[in-house]
């Protein structure tokens, strides 16, 4: 029997293509700026969501706190959905590097409205924490891989615009999103300050993610990332895969999403299964019944040819990607 890892989109492995690629490049010393395939990669980031540069990074986390650290100063505060990536699985990253608190907003499965971000703004009061960003993220993964409508990000926008904040997107997802969605590149990008998206998801790239913003923002950020220790040398090779990641793997993150939507069907009935979460990506989350113990549960899914992964309490993630065919999802029987 086949064991298909679903525990993340991250554990995809680069396919030979990309791995010619990665061989092919050119290559120089990007702490120097002289590494062509990190410029190639970066400015073609940055046309694609209308973004003046981009800033190569060594993971969305990075990539993140840097945007963080570019909109806020220490004693700030950071309105974001309270079962967001930036918050839970950033390593305290928004107090520990930003020196900033956190304004937590209940949302609907990870995405938030206007009105719970202009309830969450602090007033102009010294008892109080200067709100200075607000932060979204789309897809949302504790969410269960849902998108934002593109009304409600302008919603948002026009109310961050309205009381003089500046806006970050965690993309890191942001390509499934769009292809979910049908949303535009340069529509989602018009709406943010900043933005961040993943070559390591479901793009299939071994590592990587990209900054992008202003000139200016681009300027401080390598600075900023110069300081966390994100200088690398000849990122080319990595930067390489990036770049057939977004000429060959944008197109295939429908099969993906077709994917999870026949996995969740033949889930539903799943003995300990008692909801599953309808996707509207690649992300799939089961609602255990009541009583059912989560480990014991993985560990009988696993043996039955799924291996997932713990997502809170009575909830478990699988995810799909590149590395498992349509064929595997189709063939799997519970």
């Amino acid at each position: 029997m086949k064991l298909l890892d679903l525990r993340s989109d991250t554990l995809t492995r680069p396919t030979r293509p990309m791995l010619q690629a990665m061989m092919d490049a050119q290559v120089g010393d990007d702490v120097f700026g002289e590494d062509p395939s990190v410029r190639h990669l970066e400015e073609r980031a940055a046309d694609m969501f209308g973004k003046q540069e981009a800033l190569f990074c060594a993971s969305g986390t990075m990539a993140n706190q840097i945007a963080i650290q570019l909109h806020t100063s220490p004693g700030n505060e950071v309105v974001c959905e309270a079962n967001s990536h930036v918050y839970l699985y950033e390593g305290g990253g928004i107090g520990k590097n930003a020196g900033c608190s956190v304004r937590l907003v209940t949302g609907r499965q990870g995405l938030m409205d206007a009105l719970g971000v202009e309830m969450a703004i602090r007033p102009d009061d010294p008892h109080f924490p200067s709100t200075s960003l607000v932060c979204l993220e789309h897809t949302s993964n504790k969410g269960g891989g849902t998108c934002y409508p593109l009304d409600t990000m302008r919603q948002i926008r026009q109310v961050a615009q309205g009381r003089g904040l500046a806006m970050h997107l965690d993309g890191a997802r942001v390509f499934n999103a769009m292809t979910a969605t049908g949303q535009g590149a340069k529509g989602v990008g018009e709406l943010f300050d900043t933005m961040t998206f993943c070559l390591s998801k479901g793009l299939g790239c071994p590592v990587g993610s990209l900054l992008l913003g202003s000139g200016e923002a681009m300027h401080r950020a390598r600075r900023i990332r110069k300081a966390m220790g994100g200088g690398m040398r000849q990122a080319g090779y990595l930067a390489a895969a990036g770049t057939y990641a977004l000429d060959h793997h944008m197109e295939r993150l429908a099969h993906d999403h077709e994917n999870a939507k026949i996995l969740a069907e033949k889930l539903l009935d799943y003995p300990g299964v008692a909801g599953v979460w309808p996707p509207e990506t690649n992300i799939v989350v089961l609602v255990l019944a009541n009583g059912v113990d989560e480990s014991a549960f993985l560990q009988r899914l696993k043996d039955a040819g799924l291996w997932g992964l713990r997502f809170g309490p009575g909830l478990v993630r699988l995810v799909c990607h590149l590395d498992v065919s349509a064929q595997d999802i189709r063939a799997w029987r519970a």
